[in-house]
């Protein structure tokens, strides 16, 4: 039996919605300031996509175009500016910068009651004791999603590909505060393809198209693809084989139209949490 394909498109829908009903109730309007360093076309579509997410939740939005040859100092500069300001409730720094700005540094500038990306350092540290102001918009949406399929990673073994910083590493952790059997593999891990075919729960976020093969995915397993990639023919895909793993898995996020809509309506929701806060509701 196929696959139930995970419809991320019309949760994040149904998301926003509540997020909406929720903001329209507050004194002010969230407020999202965005910075976009350069012309990276990529960071563009990002940017110009999460203008629309805020103005379909009702949000008060300011974007910030900066040239490439934005200085350190002006740049936070301008965070320093965000910051104390009471109609911004969230700061979006869109990554990668250009070289020569120093993104660690920039960061740690925004303040973590603003940090809506959840990746200041303090907030990292409150996702990893299991105390979250905010969630990682991507590994939030993915929990949304199994949440939503009523798949409960309590018990499972959940296996993650790939340990980065925006995805790997916090995916793995909310997996595990969900009381899943959470392995974590990278490029150096031997045994990849059994290790993953030993999963409940696959979530792969590598960046690399046809990865994940059939043989990888064990027979009724969930699978989610985070990965955005591009094929030999430039057709956006993620790092699962979709068509044969769908036979094998019981469901299975597509790309597109899987984890990405989720990512952007948790920023929103992120920004409605970091609102109420700012706002004391």
């Amino acid at each position: 039996m196929a696959a139930t394909r995970i419809d991320g498109k019309a949760l994040a829908a149904k998301l926003k919605e509540n997020v909406r009903g929720e903001a329209a109730s507050l004194p002010r309007k969230p407020g999202l300031a965005v910075i976009l360093v350069g012309e990276d076309p990529a960071s563009r579509v990002y940017v110009t996509s999460k203008r629309k997410d805020c103005e379909e939740c009702g949000f008060y939005s300011e974007e910030y175009a900066l040239p490439a040859q934005t200085t350190q100092k002006q740049l936070l500069e301008l965070v320093a500016e965000l910051n104390g300001r009471a109609d911004i409730d969230g700061i979006l720094v869109q990554l990668p910068l250009p070289k020569g700005l120093d993104e660690r540094e920039v960061l740690l500038a925004i303040d973590p009651g603003k940090d809506v990306d959840c990746f200041h350092p303090y907030n990292v540290g409150q996702l990893t004791i299991g105390a979250p102001v905010f969630q990682p918009c991507t590994p939030g949406g993915v929990m949304e999603m199994l949440k939503e399929y009523r798949i409960d990673p309590a018990g499972k073994r959940c296996v993650v590909l790939g340990r980065s910083n925006i995805v790997g590493k916090p995916m793995a952790l909310l997996l595990l505060h969900a009381h899943g059997t959470v392995v974590m593999c990278h490029s150096k891990t031997p045994d990849l393809k059994e290790l993953a075919a030993s999963a409940d729960i696959l979530v792969s976020a590598v960046g690399k198209t046809g990865l994940v093969t059939a043989d990888m995915v064990k027979e009724g397993a969930v699978v989610i693809d985070v990965a955005m990639n591009r094929n030999g023919e430039g057709k956006l895909c993620g790092d699962v084989c979709f068509e044969e793993a769908a036979v094998k898995a019981s469901y299975i996020t597509p790309v597109p139209g899987g984890v990405g809509p989720m990512t952007r309506a948790m920023l929103m929701k992120n920004t409605l949490t970091a609102a109420k806060l700012h706002q004391g509701v």
